[in-house]
């Protein structure tokens, strides 16, 4: 298997949008509400909680098992664990099957943390969840979370620090409109307990 064949699996794995699918069910089309995004926090605020948190479960979930597949069959050999998880990343951000218009890749990029480095899936999890509740901005959350996750990684295994930091840059890149609006104060605020009272 080269890493050709590697990285369109992973890739394939990737473009499975779960976050514009299970809106679907709902009649919801994530595409055309919110934000427009194809990602779990876009589900969040346009078909509810269950669908939004199945959403990012699922998004991240289509990147760890390819990824976890890759490292076992490699032996973690960084190469083919690199093209993997970026390959797997870039799915989510530009899938096939949705005519290369996705999402950020936070979910997915944390299927790679708990992939290749569990205890970077946790820490990323409890900076993402801090930070929104405390500053009530998704985005934020997630590109500091993500970065936090990569430093601390840089103790376990300094080749996949250097993994997770690319993976962390590029979902920042594709957060560009959201820094925007951050630094000019109109960035959306996501009120997780509201929306999950409004629920009960």
């Amino acid at each position: 298997m080269n890493y050709l064949l590697v990285g369109l699996i992973c890739y394939l794995c990737g473009s499975i949008p779960f976050s514009y699918l299970l809106p679907r069910l709902k009649k919801v089309d994530v595409r055309n509400v919110g934000s427009g995004n194809v990602g779990g926090t876009n589900a969040l605020r346009a078909a509810g909680p269950i669908i939004g948190v199945a959403s990012m479960i699922l998004d991240g979930v289509k990147s760890f098992v390819p990824i976890l597949i890759t490292s076992k069959i490699f032996n973690q050999n960084p190469y083919y664990v690199g093209v993997a998880a970026i390959c797997a990343v870039l799915g989510h951000d530009f899938p096939i099957f949705l005519k290369f218009k996705g999402g950020k890749g936070v979910a997915s990029t944390t299927g790679a943390f708990f992939a290749l480095v569990p205890v970077s899936g946790f820490v990323f999890l409890a900076s993402w969840l801090s930070i929104i509740l405390w500053t009530k901005y998704v985005s934020l959350g997630s590109i500091i979370g993500m970065y936090i996750a990569s430093l601390v990684t840089y103790f376990f295994n300094k080749d996949f620090a250097v993994l997770f930091l690319l993976l962390a840059t590029l979902s920042t890149l594709r957060h560009a409109d959201n820094i925007e609006r951050l630094m000019k104060h109109s960035e959306r605020k996501t009120d997780l307990i509201e929306i999950f009272r409004k629920r009960r």
